[in-house]
């Protein structure tokens, strides 16, 4: 059994928004993920997933709760601890196009985290850039040149191997294929696989792409408006999908067969999704939901445990 390699308690962030508000954009969220293990995080936008991916990781300072990773509380952590800390958790970012500087070299692009940590100099670091173009399908010679010069998928490659340069152990892969052509994603999504089973990496992998999500994903959280409303392994929530709105998200998926298609039950959601700065008592998901009761109004359902890790935070399990 793997160890667990992160872990996020009440992960909380709040921010500062016109008029003394506060927007809620996590707010209170508990998971874990095992070495070498990928979890997908799904949901609509403005949910809260790629604040959670970024929290994680410092890039926001949490409003409040934990985050451990392989041990080392990561806000308690010292600054060499810290130092080390980035070395072993980076980031695929969403937008190949802006994530990427239009000034640089992709060579110096890439090695930008070996400079700074100081790991390979010279022809190292030479070997080390052209080692990394190659794991991720590219020629050593497109070390020379620039972002413009390649398409958005090349791009995402290129990100990835910047992410791959220092040699992490964890990765936030933060919609890596939502930018790109579909005849693209699945190569990328093939590419990410591929180098976690060659490197031992361990995934956070947030998307909006429920199909996708299945293909990569071992087990699979859902976030409605700040909160996690259900976590399963990945066969688990797909083929029995609890909470209501996991029901409704996965009645979106296409499929491929016209008949089929036209045979399945759309369940189809009412109502706009509420404000973060200001959102419904009890579950937040009520407002939307067909089975709301006068309790989900009043108390806030938890994440109860269905059996073999399938949790799930709906009044409606008893």
């Amino acid at each position: 059994m793997h160890k667990t390699l992160l872990e996020i308690k009440n992960l909380q962030k709040h921010f500062d928004v016109w008029g003394g508000n506060l927007l809620k954009a996590v707010d209170g969220v508990s998971f874990s993920i095992k070495k070498g293990e990928t979890l997908g995080l799904v949901g609509e936008s403005g949910c809260g997933k790629t604040t959670t991916g970024r929290t994680l990781l410092g890039l926001y300072s949490p409003t409040g709760g934990e985050v451990i990773f392989d041990g080392i509380d990561v806000r308690g952590a010292k600054k060499r601890e810290k130092q080390e800390l980035k070395k072993r958790m980076q980031v695929i970012f969403q937008d190949p196009y802006a994530s990427l500087n239009p000034r640089m070299t992709v060579g110096d692009i890439i090695s930008e985290g070996i400079d700074i940590h100081g790991i390979y100099k010279g022809d190292e670091r030479t070997r080390r850039i052209g080692e990394l173009l190659s794991l991720v399908g590219l020629n050593k010679e497109h070390a020379s040149r620039f972002p413009h010069e390649f398409s958005g998928g090349q791009r995402q490659r290129i990100g990835i191997a910047r992410a791959l340069a220092i040699e992490p152990e964890f990765i936030v892969c933060d919609e890596p294929i939502s930018a790109l052509d579909v005849s693209i994603q699945a190569q990328v999504v093939n590419l990410l696989i591929k180098l976690q089973n060659e490197l031992g990496l361990t995934y956070l992998f947030i998307a909006h792409d429920l199909s996708m999500v299945r293909h990569i994903s071992d087990r699979v959280g859902v976030m409605y408006l700040g909160k996690l409303v259900e976590v399963a392994d990945s066969t688990s929530l797909y083929e029995n999908p609890n909470h209501p709105y996991t029901q409704a998200l996965l009645s979106a998926i296409p499929i491929p067969d016209p008949r089929v298609e036209d045979a399945k039950k759309h369940i189809k959601l009412e109502g706009e999704v509420p404000s973060p700065i200001n959102p419904p008592t009890g579950c937040r998901f009520r407002t939307r939901c067909k089975y709301a009761m006068d309790i989900c109004q009043r108390e806030e359902p938890q994440l109860k445990n269905l059996g073999d890790g399938h949790l799930s935070a709906c009044h409606l399990n008893k």
